[in-house]
């Protein structure tokens, strides 16, 4: 199934996110985490790919083993790096697995290094390489408070245009902990003209040493609020988890009640996690 066609649906989605490992010897451990999301049925699960197509065949292979247990996959696939061949093979590949669904990066080199070396500088240029190529479903990324490389909010608002115009059929949001800011993040795109459908992504974030690495990566600002839960939890496990997902929860039930009809969470391959954020909005997404 395409999930332009699950998040256009009348009911509100909520999606999944893992990783693959980076080596052979944990794949069973990825797979096992794999399946017991995919247990939760939800709407359709997406499989990251690793820093400079590192973990690529891991994607692709975890992407075909959570459709044959039923749930929808989204593949990640990112061009920095790469040449035209290789995407192609890749592409080849998905479709002969049966993956009807890719997420369009232009991710990053090991290393952080972004440099030329790859045939797509941006990632709009591979969504248009792989709708040429025709029968994905293809979403991209976008952050509500700004790419961290981009210059200003409407160059990277520029970006996203161009990704859509190349073929973009949705967006998923970067991970945000103030739901003010992708609120306001939607009323820029509007008023841009850029009216694809917007995933919102939400991280429970479940012990306090994953706050340092999430701001490196997405560059969120961390409200008050979630600072507060921070420091009063942070130093007892349990009570953190328990206080992380509680804070997800309020955000994906908030994100819901005002129009957002697709959640994305990024539950780090944990099926625990999953399970508790899916158990809280039972009633909401039935």
């Amino acid at each position: 199934m395409k999930v332009i066609d699950i998040i256009k649906g009348d009911r509100p989605s909520l999606s999944f996110e893992v990783f693959p490992p980076k080596t052979t010897d944990s794949f069973s451990g990825v797979m096992a985490s794999a399946a017991g999301i995919a247990s939760l049925h939800p709407d359709y699960m997406s499989v990251t790919y690793g820093a400079g197509g590192s973990t690529a065949g891991f994607t692709a292979e975890i992407a075909a083993e959570i459709k044959k247990l039923g749930v929808t996959p989204v593949a990640h696939l990112s061009c920095i790096g790469a040449d035209r061949a290789s995407i192609l093979s890749q592409l080849a590949s998905l479709r002969e697995k049966g993956i009807e669904n890719i997420l369009a990066l232009r991710g990053d080199l090991p290393g952080g290094d972004s440099g030329s070396l790859s045939d797509y500088r941006y990632a709009g240029d591979l969504v248009r390489e792989i709708k040429a190529y025709g029968g994905f479903c293809i979403g991209g990324a976008c952050y509500p408070e700004k790419h961290p490389e981009s210059p200003s909010d409407a160059a990277d608002i520029e970006a996203l245009r161009f990704k859509v115009e190349a073929g973009c059929e949705y967006l998923t949001t970067q991970m945000f902990f103030d739901n003010n800011v992708i609120y306001n993040f939607m009323y820029r795109l509007l008023r841009a003209g850029v009216s694809v459908p917007v995933v919102a992504g939400v991280m429970p974030v479940t012990n306090a040493r994953q706050i340092k690495r999430i701001c490196s990566i997405s560059g969120s600002a961390l409200p008050q609020r979630f600072l507060r839960i921070i420091d009063r939890y942070g130093d007892r496990p349990e009570a953190m988890k328990q206080a992380g997902i509680a804070y997800a929860t309020e955000q994906i039930i908030d994100l819901y009640a005002n129009g957002f009809n697709a959640v994305h969470v990024y539950s780090m391959n944990r099926p625990d996690v999953a399970r508790a954020i899916k158990d809280n909005l039972s009633q909401i997404i039935s």
